[in-house]
């Protein structure tokens, strides 16, 4: 048999799946006792770099951030080659231009004071109060440790203090999420994207922003995953506004117990990667199982849940989406979205504010 066929059926299947997507009850978000101010981000590859855009465009409400295997904010200024070849190494021919100044950091300087002057982000001076993980694999060929360091070099030219930003390296990690014990060998780049690296990755990030954590006391979590509508949330765009928006049509979120029962919790936004997200259709079957999409895998096995529960932490799991100028499902990094795809008028940007605004509108 052709290896060509058991693919086409494995489209045809998630085109028939896609379909009944569209019919499956999302709940509405809700609205908790949440402080704003207590917001924290976190990421791996496009959705660190989202991170940092949000970071950055909503500074004033980020307590801090986690940023894995990305780089500065606008690292590609619009330019999809710059993306591609100075900020990564993901350009298909294999052209890399990644060096210890490739980012350009300067420029980049420059732009956030800019933006921050036409009022298109916060004032950048607020970085200096917020705590920064930063994770680098020495194997990583995707996004190379430079990258990395140059995010380090952007936070500190705004004054970040050297006792406030954690730079990990792991000398041994591929581009990957690093758990203690789930997903590939650490070294691997390759799906899902998820390492076992020994390293809590989730757990540290939250830890360095937050402070001592406590450990979960049941087996499993106490919480509920939620499944909610995102499209209440996405500017208005028109027909197929998922591939103008880049956003899939539900994402998920972790919410503890004493959270649903009104008790004053705290936010932390988790972006998945490209090829990461729900409806990223592989040629492969997930994990080598039966799943033919990737589904919850980033959701329910990057680690974050595990800390929710006993330190009051609302996970918010926003999903992007596969569209055909954006075929990974990647977070809008370099412009695929519009011009503003690092600031607060952009549209993905806009749509996560808004969920950030509704979760946080029980507060009391």
């Amino acid at each position: 048999m052709s290896p060509i066929l058991p693919r086409l059926r494995m489209l045809l299947a998630g085109l028939a799946a896609s379909l009944l997507v569209a019919v499956v009850y999302a709940a509405p978000l809700p609205a908790l006792n949440i402080d704003i101010k207590q917001t924290s981000v976190s990421g791996i590859s496009s959705g660190g770099f989202m991170a940092v855009q949000f970071q950055v465009a909503h500074s004033s409400i980020i307590k801090g951030a986690g940023i894995i295997a990305a780089g500065p904010w606008n690292c590609a200024q619009g330019d999809v080659m710059t993306a591609t070849t100075k900020c990564s190494c993901t350009l298909p021919t294999g052209v890399c231009q990644v060096s210890a100044t490739s980012t350009n950091v300067p420029s980049l300087v420059s732009a956030t004071r800019q933006a921050a002057a036409k009022g298109l982000i916060d004032d950048p001076v607020n970085l200096t109060g917020q705590k920064v993980y930063t994770f680098a694999g020495g194997k990583d060929g995707t996004v190379p440790k430079p990258v990395v360091v140059q995010l380090g070099d952007y936070y500190r030219a705004f004054g970040l203090p050297l006792s406030s930003l954690s730079a990990v390296v792991k000398a041994e990690a591929g581009h990957t999420m690093p758990t203690m014990d789930y997903g590939v060998a650490c070294g691997i780049t390759g799906e899902p994207y998820i390492g076992q690296c020994g390293v809590d990755g989730a757990r540290d990030i939250l830890a360095w922003i937050y402070g001592p954590l406590k450990a979960r006391q049941a087996a499993t979590p106490k919480g509920k995953f939620i499944q909610f509508d995102q499209k209440p949330y996405e500017p208005s765009t028109g027909w197929f506004s998922f591939a103008k928006t880049g956003l899939d049509s539900t994402g998920w979120l972790y919410v503890p117990e004493a959270c649903a029962k009104g008790q004053a919790c705290r936010l932390h936004i988790a972006f998945h990667g490209c090829k990461q997200g729900q409806s990223y259709l592989p040629l492969t079957l997930v994990g080598g199982g039966s799943d033919l999409y990737y589904g919850t895998t980033f959701v329910k096995h990057a680690g974050y849940d595990a800390w929710a529960d006993e330190n009051k932490l609302v996970i918010l799991f926003p999903q992007a989406v596969s569209t055909w100028n954006n075929p990974n499902g990647c977070w809008d990094w370099w412009g695929y979205t519009d011009g503003h795809y690092a600031d607060k008028q952009g549209i993905q940007i806009r749509a996560l504010k808004s969920m950030v605004d509704r979760l946080s509108s029980g507060a009391h």
